[in-house]
Order: structure tokens, then C-alpha cells, then sequence
């Protein structure tokens, strides 16, 4: 049985296979996930799991260069913006690499989650609750 944090089989094989800038999306419940884009639904009810439950388990097992949020993710949700900030900093100070910070309108999200490797869809309720990750190196 595998030891470390992720035991989901589907993402540890996403993280596992991803290239360096391959993009992961991680989602609220109400994110379109269009079907030519792999869907991992680990959505059970309203908030399970939470967006920053999935986010830090996925920090925990992926090296990670860049965020894309959408813009309105600060102004209608500041609070939980500003905890996966802290996050972001968290990881940033662990690694010793940057995390650099994008945004992008909500429809220009929208379209750009569709390049994803994979989109994770969590039970998290908070409007704009969504992020996509860029895959870094090790190295």
C-alpha cells in the first residue's frame, strides 16, 4: 500500500505522468468540465472534500510552478483567496522555488481549464474556488 499522503489512484497517476508545464485544474462543484478533458470527481456532498484540503494534498505530491486563478476568485471569495495564498507561500518557503501568480477573467478560466491534463472537481460551494496548476521540475 502506498505510503505517502495522495492514495487516490487516479491523481497519483496524474502526478506521476505530468510533464514539466502540464496543467492541472483543481475545481469547486459547479465548474464546466467539458468531456474531451479527463474528469477525477471526488466530489461526495456540499464541502467534501474542501478546495484547500484537495489543493494541499495535490502540494503535497507535486512540484508546481504556476497558479492561474480567475480574477473575481479575490473579490467574491477573499477569504478562501487569500488561505490558498498562504498556501502558495507555504510551499513556496518549503521548496525554495517561486510560484508564479496569474489571473484571468472567469470565462478566459473557463476556457483555459480546457487544456488541462485533468480537471479535479472537489465538493467545495465557494463561488470561483478553482486553480490551475503548472507543473515545475524537481530539478
Amino acid at each position: 500500500m502506498k505510503k505517502s499522503t495522495l492514495i487516490n489512484s487516479e491523481l497519483s497517476y496524474l502526478v506521476a505522468t505530468l510533464g514539466h508545464t502540464d496543467e492541472v485544474t483543481i475545481c469547486d462543484a459547479g465548474l464546466p468540465i467539458p468531456p474531451s478533458v479527463q474528469r477525477i470527481d471526488l466530489a461526495l456532498t456540499h464541502g467534501v472534500p474542501s478546495f484547500l484540503q484537495t489543493v494541499r494534498v495535490w502540494l503535497s505530491e507535486s512540484q508546481v510552478e504556476g497558479v492561474i486563478m480567475a480574477e473575481e476568485f479575490a473579490s467574491v471569495s477573499p477569504q478562501l483567496h487569500e488561505a490558498l495564498l498562504a498556501e502558495l507561500a507555504s510551499e513556496q518557503e518549503k521548496t525554495g522555488k517561486t510560484i508564479a501568480i496569474s489571473y484571468l477573467s472567469h470565462e478566459e478560466f473557463k476556457s483555459r481549464s480546457q487544456q488541462s491534463r485533468a480537471v479535479v472537481r472537489t465538493g467545495e460551494c465557494t463561488p470561483y474556488a478553482n486553480v490551475i496548476f503548472q507543473a515545475g521540475v524537481v530539478f
